[in-house]
Formats: C-alpha cells, structure tokens, sequence
C-alpha cells in the first residue's frame, strides 16, 4: 500500500514538472516570474532574499526602509487607535465575545495586527503596511468606521494615546481579501520566518 501511494505520489510530481516545463517552453514567461508578479508573494520573496543576504542588516534597518513601498498602491485615511476594553467596544472581559473581531479571530498586536475597517473599501483579510504601525490585517469593523477610516489595534488605552493617537497618512495596500481570515492565517503571518528580523521592532513602535 505504502509503496503504491509512493509511487502515485512520484508520478504526480513528474507530471507537474512536465506541465510546468511544458508551459515555460510554450509561453517563455518561467512558474517564479509568474509567482513574483503577485504583489505579496513577490513582497515576502524580496524580504526573504534580504534576510538570507544579512540577517544581522536587516535587523538593524527599519521595516520602513526595507522595501520599496512605491510598488504598492497606496490608499489616504483617518487612523484612530482602539482597544478590546469597554472604552473602545463596550465589552469587559467577562463578556463571551471580548477580544473577538468580526472575522472571529482574536485581536492582536503583533508583526501583523488586526486592524478594523470599512470593508465596503478593504474587505476582511486586506494586508495593509502602516508607516509606524506596521501591517494590519483588516480584522474587524465597527460602527464609527466608514469611509476612508482605520481602526488600529493596541492593547492598552495608554498605548493608543502615547504610540499613535489620530493621523491621516496614506497606507499601502500589500494584498486585498477575499473577505475571511482565520486564526492559522494570521499565526502563519506573524510566524513567517522571513519576517523575524523585524517583530520586535513593530511591536516596539512609539
């Protein structure tokens, strides 16, 4: 039975190199330009070949400078801050939803933090980098949040008034969602290996 599985399994890889080989030598266009012309695999490919050129650069050089953000379309917006307390949700603790955003996953501050917005523009699961924020994943929604309005997720009340506040600044659009996220996309994200050298800079932002 093993032995079987295993040879359908070497069958099935030559035929995708065949199909690939195949349609490389048909068009001219090679499978890695095709897979680096999608805006975010393209954007975490280009941070992977920095990180493996020198960790210890990269490390140093802020999340800003890494990249060429010119490549990306960007989008003018009001910024507030919120957080998961009453103050900003009218949910305490003991409340079964707190913490909870509209897409189902957990709020979180983070390499990639959840963020809310009007997802008539940015639907849920749109990646967005905010210069000194960092990226947000459009999470949740909310009442007050219409238009042209983000909603940045810290975990204090003190954070959001001392590290942000209210801001108008263009972000930049690094992949639209299809309108879901889920718990293990988000820890995928913020796990990324590529993208080590720079979470505790994100999260460190003032």
């Amino acid at each position: 039975m093993i032995i079987k599985l295993m040879k359908r399994t070497f069958m099935c890889l030559l035929l995708a190199g065949a199909l690939l080989t195949t349609y490389e030598f048909i068009s001219g266009v090679s499978v890695s330009t095709i897979f680096k012309s999608i805006p975010f695999i393209n954007h975490i490919h280009v941070l992977a070949q920095n990180t493996q050129a020198s960790e210890e650069a990269a490390g140093k050089q802020k999340i800003e400078e890494a990249f060429d953000w010119s490549r990306y379309p960007t989008h003018s917006v009001l910024a507030t801050g919120y957080t998961a307390g009453y103050e900003s949700t009218g949910k305490n603790p003991n409340h079964p939803s707190y913490g909870v955003t509209y897409s189902g996953v957990k709020v979180k501050r983070d390499l990639y933090s959840t963020i809310a917005a009007d997802l008539s523009i940015f639907p849920i699961g749109t990646i967005l980098f905010i210069p000194g924020y960092g990226y947000g994943v459009v999470a949740d929604k909310g009442g007050a949040i219409k238009g042209n309005h983000l909603d940045l997720y810290f975990e204090t009340v003190t954070d959001v008034y001392e590290m942000w506040g209210k801001k108008e600044l263009n972000v930049y659009v690094i992949q639209k969602g299809d309108g879901t996220l889920t718990e293990q996309e988000l820890t995928s994200l913020n796990e990324d290996k590529s993208m080590q050298v720079f979470r505790q800079q994100v999260r460190s932002y003032k």
